[in-house]
Formats: C-alpha cells, structure tokens, sequence
C-alpha cells in the first residue's frame, strides 16, 4: 500500500515539472521583412547599338535565258556549272527562213542603194549641163531628176533598216552571256524546238547567275529603318559554316516600307571571289543603329514583359503607375523605350508583375 502512494507521488511530481517546463518555453513568430525596392531616373538620349535580322543571299546578277525568235536547237556549248564570260557564246538555234530573209533583204538594198549613185549622178550631170549651157535643159526636167534622186534615197534608206533589222534576228540565232557568271540551270537538248511562243515547261531555256559578287537582302522593321548608319559595315553568318563570320557593306535601301510586312528592304554587297557562299543560303546579320533622339532609356531590368502588355513601374508620389512602353534598341543592360513617360521619371529597376498597379511603395 505504501508502495503504491509513493509510485502516484512520483508521477505527480513529473507531470508537475513537465508543465512548468512547458510554460516557460519561448514562443517563435514570423518576422515581417520589408521589400527592398531599387529606383532609376528615366534618361533621354540616343542609345546606339546594334540588331540581329535574318536575310538571304542572292546572285548580284541573275538572268533566264528564253529565245528570241523560233528556231531548233543547233548545238550547247554549256551545261549545268559551266562558268562563261560576257560575250561567250552559250547556244546556237537554227532557222533558215530567218537566213534567207536576211540575204533577200540584202540584196534589195544593194539594189536601192545602185539605183540611187545613179539617179544622183544622173542630177548632178543635169545641173552641171545647165550651168555650162544656159537654156538647153529646161527648169521642169531639172526638178525631175531631183525629185527622182531624192525618192531613190528614200528607198535606199528603207532597204538599209530592213537589211538590218534582218541582221538583227540573225544574230538572236546565236545567244552570248551578258555578263561573267555561272549557268545554273539547262533546261533544253540539241533538236529542241523553241521561241517566244514555245516554252519548255514554263522554264527557261538557260539560268545564268553572277556568283563573284552577291547580295545579301534583308527587311529592317519599321521600327528602326529611320536609324540606320547608312553605308557601313557588317558582320554576317551562315548555318551552313558555324562560327565563322563574313562582312559586307550595306549599299541600298529601298527608301519605301512594305506594305505587308512594314519593313525596309535594305542591300549588302558581299565578295565572293572564294565563291564559299552560295545564293540562297540564310544569313544571320549584325547591324549597326543609330539610337532615336526621342528615345528614353531605361535599365533593361525595369521593363516587365506578361503576356498581355509591355511596361515600366513608374513610382510617383509613393504609388506604383503601369506605363506601357515599346521596347527600342539595347545595349549592355540599357534598353530604349517609348511610352508616356518623360525624363527624371522614377521607375523601379527590380519590377515585376508581382508588383501590382496603384500599390504603396516606402
């Protein structure tokens, strides 16, 4: 019996302790930290810098080759690769109607041209009859042999343009290369029939394209077409050659937007003598700008993009203003943009869409 009392001491005894021990324990709670907010002031300046565009390389020169007058296909000097000079000759049609007409129209003018030596030899006899023998040719007979001269040179020169015109559509029997190039396209075999008229399947008899020089074309958007540097250098790259990089020198603009795209076409020339750039490869091309003298720069870190709006946190008398804005040129961690702000304004450099329009900033 004893031994049971001393055994229920013994439990009060540690509940007791337990409880005082419970009570003095400290009590945890959450501090609050206040969000530290970093501030800029918005600056007007011109912000130079560079943009990446796409483009694509074209022939400096590129011409389709069709036949100017009907005729069958002689002889090909030329076939798919060959390099030729201005000049060269490329084909060789044949049409002998054109070759008869052209030796026709020679021989009329021959005929005009004898016909006239002798009716003005003939005039000129005349008048120098009446200058040494006053009387025995009469005026009328006078006017006859000059009216006859006169009409037989005429006729003389009708036949000479007619001659030559003939020799014209000869020589469209022979086709030369207008310019040093490559033929990239064959479209025709010796026996072909061909002209204007008769189309190979819509596709040209010859494709000649100038591969030493290229063009390397590509669409500024509207946005930064009014800062360009005008001729300048440019650094470019191809996927098809990684890591290395080509310059060339921008030398058109097309001074128009297009209407569908609202860009400016603009113009590189590039050498191409080593001819390790192909037309119609893509190019990833550096640009250099020109900032906007109505530009505002802010950090590129105050400019808060979501999926709906573009905009800057401006703070003004201790509360937060959405302001959208349209993003310019960048340059290290600087960025241009447009919207309804003005210089010395506060914008906050850490914004985010966490931090909601018309909030309370300390």
């Amino acid at each position: 019996m004893k031994n049971m009392t001393a055994n229920w001491m013994m439990l009060g005894l540690v509940v007791a302790l337990a409880a005082c021990h419970s009570a003095a324990a400290p009590e945890y709670k959450p501090v609050a930290h206040e969000r530290q907010y970093q501030f800029a002031r918005v600056v007007q300046q011109p912000l130079s810098g560079s943009i990446r565009l796409p483009g694509t390389l074209e022939a400096f020169q590129k011409v389709s080759i069709y036949p100017r007058v009907n005729g069958f296909v002689s002889r090909i000097m030329v076939d798919r690769g060959s390099r030729v000079k201005k000049g060269q000759v490329l084909l060789v049609l044949e049409a002998p109607e054109i070759t008869q007409q052209y030796y026709a129209a020679q021989s009329k003018y021959i005929q005009a041209r004898a016909m006239f030596a002798a009716s003005k030899d003939n005039y000129e006899r005349t008048i120098a009859t009446a200058d040494e023998t006053p009387g025995t040719i009469s005026a009328h007979d006078l006017e006859l042999s000059k009216a006859r001269m006169l009409g037989d040179s005429a006729l003389m020169n009708s036949e000479q343009a007619n001659f030559r015109a003939r020799g014209v559509m000869r020589d469209y029997l022979t086709v030369t290369a207008p310019f040093d190039g490559v033929i990239t396209e064959r479209n025709i075999h010796p026996g072909a029939l061909v002209g204007p008229d008769t189309k190979v399947g819509d596709k040209p008899m010859l494709m000649l394209e100038q591969e030493d020089k290229l063009r390397l074309v590509l669409q500024v958007p509207e946005i930064y077409s009014g800062q360009l540097m005008g001729p300048s250098m440019v650094n470019f790259s191809v996927n098809a050659m990684p890591g290395k990089v080509f310059k060339g020198a921008v030398s058109r603009e097309a001074g128009t937007l297009n209407d569908r795209y609202r860009s400016e076409a603009v113009e590189v020339d590039v050498a191409n003598t080593s001819r390790e750039l192909k037309p119609g490869m893509y190019a990833e091309i550096t640009m250099p700008v020109n900032g906007s003298a109505a530009a505002l720069v802010v950090p590129a870190s105050a400019v808060v993009m979501s999926t709906e709006r573009k905009y800057v946190i401006v703070v003004k008398d201790h509360r937060t203003q959405w302001v959208d804005v349209q993003e310019g040129n960048h340059h290290n961690d600087s960025t241009e943009v447009f919207g309804n702000l003005k210089a010395g304004d506060e914008v906050l450099v850490n914004a985010t869409d966490e931090i909601k329009d018309g909030i309370a900033i300390h």
